[in-house]
């Protein structure tokens, strides 16, 4: 038994409401307010907004596609949307591999999907570089839609390129300056020492002849003599000092002979007790390289004298199969962070040029208790001999 209800007040019975399509009429104009955000937002978007599904089976379709597909891919949306696969055809053979991982790894993961990497643009007879990043979302049965943009990288991507090229510019005509301020110094070294300490030494037997012949002559005469020669004498000690300075002539016997005075050097001036060991005599390294390495030892032990406050030192040298390694450590203070930044850590900066200049890298550590590790590795292309332990 069915019970009858009385239409609502106003209602005629079997005439629709007027509700529903004035209802119906402010859902269609609030759909349409939404979409001319959407596309006002989309339209001054630089790039191109889209869609993008791929299927189970590996079809690929491109559900939207904003108007800034033709600037950018120099292709229409109609002709993308009537072949998306022709999207990967753009995309230059070298770069293919690493879109089609970076679109696995996001499908796998449902993680962002960011690519970069160059395109044909065959309407134009020119290559562009795009940046791709889309959020993905799992779709029944397999397939997954990416929501994101394109953007045209080109001009970052050439601004990088020149700055590569600029710094690499920089590098060349920074080792260019260090062999000839290299080159400069064992010049001015060897003139030194061969044409100044030549005439000191001429004027040392002058004198020793003339002092024999002083036996009976004035005291007075005679100790100007003996000061002219002990002048004469403290003159060499300075010019072979000097000489030493701008290049010792042991690097002439390689890298190990040089280090071993050295560090001599710095422990008899410095008063810090400093050990050097090394694995081979002979290290693989051409001149300038060992020159190199020289220098950055040399602006390493400089540096630990000047701000370290240590009381031991170690250099360790070692050839190994494929590089060689130059390792100082000191006890000291240690170096902060904020030390390595400074505008003026030229010693550092030059330590690291020069590194790079050879190839090699340059790593600064914490030292076990203490102290700072300045470790350099620099390639060698000689066969490594057998030896290893460091003597």
């Amino acid at each position: 038994m069915s019970a009858d209800f009385p239409p609502p007040p106003g209602v005629v019975p079997g005439v629709v409401p007027d509700i529903i399509p004035a209802v119906a009429s402010d859902l269609a104009a609030e759909l349409a307010q939404m979409r001319a955000r959407f596309e006002a937002i989309v339209s001054n978007t630089p790039g191109l907004v889209y869609q993008f599904v791929r299927e189970a089976d590996g079809s690929v379709s491109f559900p939207y596609l904003s108007d800034g597909c033709q600037a950018l891919l120099g292709l229409t949306p109609a002709a993308l949307h009537a072949a998306p696969e022709h999207f990967l055809d753009l995309i230059l053979p070298e770069d293919r591999g690493a879109y089609l991982d970076a679109m696995q790894a996001s499908a796998s993961a449902l993680s962002g999907w960011n690519w970069e990497g160059r395109i044909w643009i065959d309407a134009w007879k020119d290559v562009k570089w795009i940046n791709l990043r889309a959020t993905p979302h799992p779709l029944p049965g397999g397939a997954v839609r990416w929501d994101g943009m394109m953007t045209n990288i080109t001009a970052s991507k050439q601004e990088q390129h020149e700055v590569r090229q600029s710094r690499a510019r920089l590098a060349e005509l920074s080792a260019h300056t260090d062999r000839v301020k290299e080159q400069e110094r064992t010049r001015i070294a060897r003139e030194i020492h061969d044409e100044l300490g030549g005439n000191l030494t001429a004027i040392k037997m002058a004198l020793a002849m003339l002092a024999a012949r002083l036996d009976d002559a004035d005291p007075a005469l005679r100790e100007r003599t003996d000061y002219l020669d002990a002048l004469v004498d403290r003159t060499i000690d300075a010019v072979h000092r000097i000489s030493l300075d701008l290049r010792p002539a042991l690097l002439d016997l390689g890298l190990v002979a040089a280090l071993e005075w050295q560090v001599r050097e710095f422990d008899r001036q410095a008063g810090i007790d400093t050990t050097f060991s090394y694995n081979q005599r002979d290290m693989g390294l051409d001149e300038d390289q060992s020159t190199a390495l020289f220098r950055i030892a040399q602006e390493a032990l400089t540096n630990i004298a000047k701000h370290a406050e240590a009381s031991r030192v170690s250099v360790k040298l070692a050839r190994l199969r494929h590089y060689v390694s130059l390792k100082i450590t000191d006890d000291g203070r240690g170096i902060r962070q904020a030390d390595r930044a400074k505008p003026a850590s030229f010693g550092l900066r030059g330590m690291a040029e020069r590194t790079r200049a050879l190839g090699g890298t340059l790593t600064l550590s914490h030292a076990p208790g203490g102290g700072t590790v300045v470790a350099i590795k620099i390639r060698h292309e000689s066969p490594c001999g057998a030896a290893t332990g460091l003597q």
